[in-house]
């Protein structure tokens, strides 16, 4: 196929690499036309590079998007001439955790432009494994079309309902991710207060009926803090996402609710918990 790509940056550049091994024609956007080093590193991959939304968009089946907010998700979907330039059939991905009311506008300007949201969970050694989990939203018909696309780092790759499913499954997975990571936090604390190091802990629980995804990744870093370092700029959007959605449905989440502000807190001030 080919696949037009916008945000090759942490997480979008190693999946350009599964796409370009996979045999497909990949185009990725690099605005910037004298970042000759992003440019020279796509090229090796086997992507082309372009550097205007329309060279992107025109020849593409499909196009993932793969920036980092809400807010950029608006910029390239609705205010660039994307959806415009894209061909008739073809399909938008919006693989960035955003609301599913980003989702509904975009599609109510798509027009001629199927679009299906694909949030991921998961990081970029997932991606190069081929084990990248995406809950997607669309039609069987669109997500089948899909699947030799999105097979190409994903596994699982979950249809869990109409467009903008994805994005609210995200976020349901992302209130826990942080009420795991908060809890996890006191526990540290409570443990090192009964005399028990931080490191001891993490080589022990895991052995144990408390162990936990969450649990696993910060055992991997050796310490709250270094989680924080590697994954708190993602957590920290995502929870911000969850905590303004619910804010605006009127949504009560009790003591989570309040434990999110409270992992917002710890992440701004860089693990310092």
């Amino acid at each position: 196929m080919k696949v037009g790509f916008v945000g090759a940056g942490r997480m979008g550049r190693p999946m350009v690499a599964r796409l370009a091994a996979a045999g497909h024609d990949v185009g990725v956007l690099v605005r910037d036309a004298t970042d000759d080093v992003k440019r020279h590193d796509l090229e090796q991959l086997g992507a082309t590079v372009v550097n205007e939304v329309t060279d992107l968009a025109a020849p593409a089946d499909v196009v993932l998007a793969c920036v980092f907010t809400d807010e950029q998700v608006r910029q390239v979907c609705l205010d660039s001439p994307l959806l415009s330039d894209m061909p008739a059939g073809s399909i938008l991905v919006v693989h960035t955790t955003t609301s599913p009311q980003t989702i509904e506008a975009i599609a109510a300007q798509a027009g001629h432009v199927e679009v299906v949201d694909a949030p991921v969970s998961g990081g970029p050694p997932d991606i190069a494994a081929g084990t990248l989990t995406l809950f997607v939203g669309g039609t069987d018909d669109i997500v089948a079309r899909l699947q030799t696309v999105l097979g190409c780092y994903g596994d699982p790759v979950l249809q869990v309902g109409p467009r903008g499913a994805g994005q609210a499954v995200k976020l349901v997975n992302n209130a826990l991710f942080a009420g795991h990571i908060g809890l996890l936090a006191e526990s540290i604390r409570l443990g090192e207060r009964l005399g028990v190091p931080e490191s001891t802990l993490l080589g022990a629980l895991p052995q144990g009926s408390a162990t936990s995804r969450v649990l696993d990744l910060v055992a991997a870093t050796g310490s709250i803090a270094g989680f924080v370092e590697v994954a708190g700029e993602f957590v920290r959007k995502d929870v911000t996402v969850v905590r303004d959605i619910a804010a605006d449905l009127g949504s009560d989440l009790g003591s989570d609710f309040h434990a999110l502000d409270d992992i917002i807190e710890v992440l701004n001030v860089g693990g310092n918990v």
